[in-house]
């Protein structure tokens, strides 16, 4: 049995920057002093005061684990954000950061993923989608969220949580109501990210995910050059997606010169992969960043071994997921929803991320009985 285990807070195998990443201690203290003023609840303020006594040295943690601090691609997103925002955003990334390692459960998720559709144009190697039990039409497990779900959501998490990923099990660009998705979700969230292939990366929606203030914007990619990422990539084209996010970076030069929105250009680390030296060579000059993250076995969880671990899984504290369909899910490693715990469309998110279902998957992570759980026996991620 295995006891190698791929950890959550720290998935980046390396990532580089390609502009300034400029020192915010100063902002943070001006945010502590400030709170008063900030707008926040009671509640709000006290977790960012720890947060921002964290980061200055002025308290150790508090709680159980290590101290709250801000990584070089934090600081980037910290760099575009007005001083008004940074109160908000601290509170967002504590809880996000510290609260998983602490074990402490907050009302409301720190982050939402949400998938607009499980459908993907593409079969990578290392992904679920090759998995034909899952997206077989037969299955039930692939489809378009409606518009009506989507704004449930974000009505709901408006004002509770500032992280909403859009992308799960699928291509989010695929879906016909994405655009107005974005137009949606925009001015709402501080954290507002999207991962895609870039296949579908037209001008209208090179338009509409710049006019939407989001926050990052993550060009899926793993090589530098062909074959090798029609290897990787499955049903993929280099060419198609150099020129796309191109395009983007164009557009965002020319008609959004303040635009908030990072993008970065980020694979799967696995073997064949180039180094990021060669991924920052090919595709530096077109994004802000460009990074590695570690592979972890996703593409078949369900034919795992059964594994030794019984460190709980960080993401029972950290983030929900929202299918197509509604269906909440506590990840995306159980692509087939064996754990889900209702949907979204029949109960509120607060109550289900706080539902029976949820607290008895916490408590046996919490009680070494990982091994009870099922695909949890099978996964490696804490």
């Amino acid at each position: 049995m295995s006891d190698v285990t791929y950890k959550k807070q720290d998935s980046f195998a390396g990532i580089r920057h390609h502009g300034p990443v400029n020192e915010v201690l100063t902002r943070v203290r001006t945010a502590h002093d400030g709170l008063a003023g900030s707008g926040l609840s009671a509640y709000q303020q006290a977790r960012v005061r720890e947060a921002c006594e964290e980061l200055l040295g002025l308290a150790s943690a508090h709680g159980a684990g290590p101290l709250f601090v801000l990584q070089t691609y934090v600081i980037e997103e910290i760099n575009r954000l007005p001083d008004t925002a940074l109160p908000r955003y601290l509170f967002y990334r504590y809880r996000y950061e510290t609260f998983p390692q602490r074990k402490i459960l907050d009302d409301f998720p720190p982050c939402l993923q949400v998938e607009p559709t499980s459908a993907c144009n593409y079969r990578c190697v290392f992904c679920y989608q090759i998995d034909e039990d899952f997206t077989k039409k037969s299955g039930g497990h692939m489809g378009m969220m409606t518009l009506d779900t989507f704004k449930r959501i974000v009505d709901e998490a408006a004002g509770k949580c500032e992280a909403i990923t859009l992308a799960s099990r699928g291509e989010p660009l695929i879906c016909p109501k994405v655009d107005d998705m974005l137009a949606y979700a925009s001015g709402k969230f501080l954290a507002l990210k999207m991962n895609t292939n870039a296949w579908f990366l037209d001008e209208a929606k090179c338009h509409a995910i710049l006019q939407s203030d989001l926050n990052t914007l993550v060009f899926s990619a793993d090589a530098a050059s062909e074959p090798a990422y029609s290897q990787f990539r499955v049903g993929g084209s280099l060419d198609r997606v150099l020129k796309n996010v191109k395009r983007f970076r164009d557009i965002q030069v020319k008609h959004y010169p303040k635009s908030r929105t990072i993008t970065r250009v980020s694979g799967v680390q696995v073997p064949g992969t180039p180094d990021l030296d060669q991924m920052e060579k090919f595709w530096g000059e077109l994004v802000d960043q460009v990074a590695f993250v570690k592979y972890n076995p996703w593409e078949n969880t369900y034919e795992q071994p059964v594994n030794a671990i019984t460190t709980p899984c960080s993401d029972l504290w950290r983030r929900m997921f929202v299918w197509w369909d509604g269906i909440v899910n506590p990840c995306d490693v159980d692509y087939k929803s064996t754990m889900a715990v209702g949907k979204a469309t029949e109960r509120s998110l607060g109550d289900l991320w706080k539902s029976d279902g949820y607290r008895q998957l916490r408590d046996r992570h919490l009680q070494t009985q990982r091994a009870q759980c099922s695909p949890c026996n099978r996964c490696t991620v804490i």
